[in-house]
């Protein structure tokens, strides 16, 4: 039985309103059909596919197992989407993969998920200035800023 692709991945969230609307605003993905489901919740669309199910606090007692790192996103657009997050003071690190045409920038959501915006084949951002991707790091602080975080 192979794999064929990554279907949704789904978030337990405590302010759903806030959840939904920080997907939407700095993913670019889109509130849409859910199921009637017995409990709140959203679905949340890239074009015609529901990739993250938000269910909203049930007070059930299992949730998952909690040792996944980040979910990665390929999205277009970085100078919009850095400019859409600093015009909302929302912290984020800008980052260059070594060797590939690949620009991330990492933020995370209300719940403290960690989000990768990835950007694939775009112009560098001024924010990579100094960044050595070897280290994984901006080489000098400028300005209070830090790969794009404010300090």
């Amino acid at each position: 039985m192979p794999a064929l692709s990554l279907d949704h991945y789904n978030i337990y969230c405590k302010d759903l309103k806030a959840t939904v609307r920080f997907y939407e605003r700095y993913v670019g993905l889109r509130d849409g059909d859910r199921p009637p489901f017995p409990f709140p919740g959203a679905w949340l669309y890239a074009g015609d596919k529901a990739i993250l199910h938000l269910v909203s606090e049930t007070g059930r007692k299992e949730h998952g197992s909690g040792a996944i790192d980040h979910v990665a996103i390929n999205c277009s657009n970085i100078r919009g989407a850095i400019d859409q997050i600093k015009k909302d003071k929302i912290p984020f690190e800008v980052r260059k993969v070594p060797q590939r045409p690949l620009q991330q920038v990492f933020l995370h959501d209300p719940d403290g998920v960690m989000i990768e915006l990835n950007f694939w084949h775009e112009k560098d951002v001024a924010e990579l200035d100094g960044y050595d991707p070897t280290k994984m790091r901006v080489g000098t602080k400028k300005k209070g800023k830090f790969a794009g975080v404010e300090s």
